[in-house]
């Protein structure tokens, strides 16, 4: 869907990342999730380099993005935005409750077991390389991550989705594997490989990966003028 203005749905996002974090802001897991239920969604970008606004840090008390504002309610944290637009989406979470209760699961196991580890990657490779602390616990961080992506290999199997179809665990999962794009650690595994290039397939979440960057090109073209 679109972005629209006059949306009674609306997210935040920044106006400019620099070039490394570009497709990995996490609004891109609410504009993915949103393009999957068919729904469609205005955007208040933020300047990154600035003080968030007081009122946006009632909304978001960490300053971060995105957050989500409709017509009953105000959400932070990407997680908790993906689940609450599956509960609008079947796409996203299966009518059922033990598949709905399942997807769930694989939503807080992308965000808790797997995520966290990465991030630490991320941190060390693109923050602070150079620091004594980070070329010592590179490996053993290295390490977890493919303990956790080994067991993932595991558990996939020959499925092409977590639970035998696209879910919100899925959309949560593939977002959090990008983040080791910089790396071979996804790419060294045939079948997790294969399984994040079926998410990034889907024509939601090109939408959505289109959007993002739309809005950052847009800020550098202004900045430019």
């Amino acid at each position: 869907m679109p972005v629209d203005p006059n949306a009674p749905v609306r997210i935040s996002a920044f106006n400019w990342v620099p070039p490394f974090a570009r497709g990995q802001v996490r609004d891109l897991r609410v504009r993915w999730a949103l393009e999957e239920a068919g729904i469609r969604y205005a955007v208040r970008k933020l300047d990154a380099k600035v003080e968030r606004p007081s009122d946006y840090l009632a909304e978001q008390p960490f300053g971060q993005v995105p957050s989500y504002r409709d017509e009953t309610i105000t959400l932070f944290e990407s997680g908790a935005i993906v689940i609450h637009i599956g509960e609008k989406s079947e796409t996203l979470l299966p009518a059922d409750p033990a598949g709905r209760a399942r997807a769930i699961a694989w939503a807080f196991a992308a965000l808790n077991s797997v995520e966290p580890p990465i991030m630490n990657l991320a941190t060390i490779d693109f923050f602070r390389p150079d620091a004594d602390w980070a070329r010592e616990s590179r490996p053993e961080v290295v390490a977890l991550i493919g303990s956790r992506l080994d067991r993932l290999v595991d558990y996939l199997e020959d499925r092409d989705w977590l639970e035998g179809r696209f879910t919100a665990g899925d959309l949560l999962m593939t977002t959090v594997l990008r983040i080791l794009d910089h790396t071979d650690l996804v790419a060294a595994r045939p079948t997790l490989a294969a399984y994040k290039a079926r998410g990034e397939a889907r024509p939601a979440f090109g939408r959505a990966l289109a959007a993002q960057l739309a809005d950052f090109e847009l800020s550098e073209a202004v900045a430019a003028a």
